[in-house]
Parts: C-alpha cells; structure tokens; sequence
C-alpha cells in the first residue's frame, strides 16, 4: 500500500515515513503543501498523512483542493489540537485527526484502519478460502499455519483480497506498490505474483492475460 506524507519539519517527517516504511508501505514525501497537493492528485495513494501549518500551501487548502476532485483517506496530523480545529479538519474532509505529541504506532494503527475502511472492511482480518489474512499485524495464514511472505508479497496479496471479487490491472498494482524512486518494475509484478502462488495454492491469483489479477470469491 501506498501512503503520502506531508509534512515541512524534516526531522518529522523521516521519523513517519521511515516508521510507515518499515511496516512496509510504499511512501512518497512532500514537504510543502503545493507539492503534496500535486503529488496528491498525480498518484492514487491508499492514504494521505497531511500536517496542516504546510509553506506554499496549507493544509486546509490542500485538502479543500484534494477534495474537489480524490476521495482519498487523509489523516490530519497537526500541533492544532482544539476542540474547533479537529471540528473543521473532520467537517472539511479529512477522515481522522491526530495531534501532535504523538505515538508513531497510533498512527500506524490509524493509517491501517484508514485503509481497510475506505475499502469497505472493518474488521482486521480478511478470509478466503483456507487463507487468513490478518492487515493488523500483517500476517498470513494458510490452513492454520502461518505463510512466509516477503514484504512485497504481502502488499500484493493485501491489495488484492481488499479488492477481492475485482479485476486490479497491472498499473493499479504498480501505484499501489511501488513509490516515486522505485526504477525496476519490468516483470516484478509477474515474480511475485509467481511466489505467492507458489506459497498460497495456484488458484489464489487469477491472471486476466493483458488485463490484470483477482481473486475470485
């Protein structure tokens, strides 16, 4: 899964995207509000991590411009911590509010619930057939036992079963996955595809030649 981080405080904003990268998502990083805005409407991120005292633009303008046009899950992440503020960022379109102090494994538990929701899953696990896919600790399992993935392989079948019942084309897949300074795409999709099948059963990925991937339900 693919997230976006804006924020202008350098110190900040390495300790999010390093602290979302090492739970394996794909982060792109902004650190004006004019950039993230462009960026913003340039990618389909599965989440926006948005700071609102931005340069060029805030973020209450960010979000007013984003909302135009993308339904992307924004959380706000802010110093502002009134009662009025966190009222204008939820009625203004971001989805959740978190201020500053704060625990990088709260909002990695919120960006996580972020996603799930805005593909209609509530609940932290995913079941198809025999396999159990946990998005809360990033686990999964097959008859019981738990399956090894490599942390891209884990994405990809994420992204998948939350779209299960749906064709995700190849460029979906590589929006998703993949950052900004991913250079290599050629055939990784096709490898991992490979392996995951290799570890999860040779049904549990259909390939549509020239269109994309599905699980069936």
């Amino acid at each position: 899964m693919r997230v976006l981080v804006v924020e202008d405080e350098p110190g900040l904003r390495d300790a999010v995207a390093t602290s979302l990268r090492e739970e394996h998502y794909a982060v792109d990083e902004a650190a004006d509000g004019r950039t993230g805005l462009q960026k913003a409407r340039q990618w389909s991120y599965d989440a926006i991590v948005l700071d609102l005292m931005l340069p060029e633009i805030d973020g209450w303008e960010l979000l007013a411009q984003l909302r135009k046009t993308h339904a992307t899950p924004v959380l706000i992440l802010t110093a502002r911590d009134t009662v009025e503020d966190r009222v204008r960022g939820l009625d203004r379109g971001a989805d959740d509010y978190l201020c500053k102090p704060f625990s990088l494994s709260e909002l990695s538990a919120r960006v996580r619930a972020l996603i799930r929701r805005s593909h209609g899953q509530a609940k932290a696990e995913i079941v198809i057939g025999s396999v159990v896919i946990n998005t809360a600790n990033r686990t999964v399992e097959k008859e019981g036992r738990p399956v090894d993935l490599t942390a891209r392989e884990y994405t990809l079948v994420e992204l998948l079963a939350l779209n299960r019942g749906e064709l995700v084309s190849r460029s979906t897949v590589y929006d998703h996955v993949f950052d900004e300074n991913e250079d290599s795409l050629s055939n990784l999709v096709d490898v991992h595809i490979y392996n995951i099948r290799k570890k999860l059963g040779k049904n549990f990925v259909t390939t549509r030649r020239g269109h994309g991937y599905i699980i069936e339900t």
